[in-house]
């Protein structure tokens, strides 16, 4: 099964956007597969306006989130996989939703991450009951 938190950040994102309110995403940048403006990093982490009048080409993918924002007046793609997204909400009212940081991204394909044989960990299994 796929992961239900770039779902949520869509839903959430939309939920914002159409009371009127500016989205706001508290991502953890302390990793190679986040790619944000270095100098607005603080303590790992950073905030982003994702604002349609704030970003252009905003995609709230599956595997990534990415838009072109101006920082300083300087140009820039960023790029953050969901699954360093702590928390998405509205700026005016801190509504929104926090998520647990994940160290590794989920797993792609096969049976949605499962156990696998000889990971220790037993397989569920299903009894017939009459």
């Amino acid at each position: 099964m796929t992961s239900s938190r770039p779902y949520l950040i869509r839903a959430v994102y939309q939920w914002i956007v159409d009371n009127g309110l500016t989205p706001y995403l508290l991502v953890d940048a302390r990793h190679e597969d986040v790619t944000v403006p270095e100098a607005y990093v603080e303590n790992g982490r950073i905030v982003l306006n994702i604002a349609p009048m704030a970003v252009h080409g905003l995609t709230l993918g599956n595997d990534e989130i990415a838009f072109s924002a101006r920082f300083s007046g300087q140009p820039m793609q960023v790029v953050v996989p969901p699954w360093r997204v702590l928390a998405i909400y509205a700026r005016e009212n801190g509504q929104g939703m926090m998520f647990e940081e994940d160290e590794a991204p989920p797993p792609s394909g096969g049976d949605g991450g499962g156990p696998e044989e000889g990971d220790g960990r037993k397989r569920p299994s299903l009894k017939v009951v009459k």
